[in-house]
């Protein structure tokens, strides 16, 4: 499941790019079915998250649970600002603030993910 998990949020930030890359070409069709496939994209996501995030109720993994929520928090601040962003380089107003906190909400759920939780793919 984890590396279900990573291709879908993998999958998700290379279409957010080619939302925004589509976009400033001028190809408005392309970049609405961009994003819409991003949506879609963000069911697995939270999907795949949600399954992962139920095993840290097992007693096993029961003592991460605090770490396993700010990661889960973070990965939804994520699908937050990845939706903004689209959002707002749709209409073309300045979104460089929602950038910022994907970049804060990546790094945070990354390391927590990679880093300090046992079921993630680095020893």
């Amino acid at each position: 499941m984890t590396h279900m998990h990573i291709t879908s949020w993998v999958l998700a930030f290379i279409l957010l790019i080619l939302v925004i890359m589509f976009h400033r070409q001028g190809k408005e069709k392309a970049s609405v079915i961009m994003h819409m496939i991003l949506r879609l994209d963000f069911i697995f996501v939270l999907i795949t998250g949600g399954l992962l995030f139920k095993d840290y109720f097992l007693d096993a993994y029961s003592s991460f649970l605090p770490e396993a929520i700010v990661k889960a928090v973070a990965g939804i601040w994520i699908i937050m600002a990845m939706e903004m962003i689209g959002t707002k380089v749709k209409k073309d107003l300045p979104s460089r603030s929602w950038m910022i906190q994907l970049i804060i909400a990546s790094a945070i759920a990354i390391a927590l993910g990679f880093g300090r939780l046992p079921m993630g793919i680095l020893p």
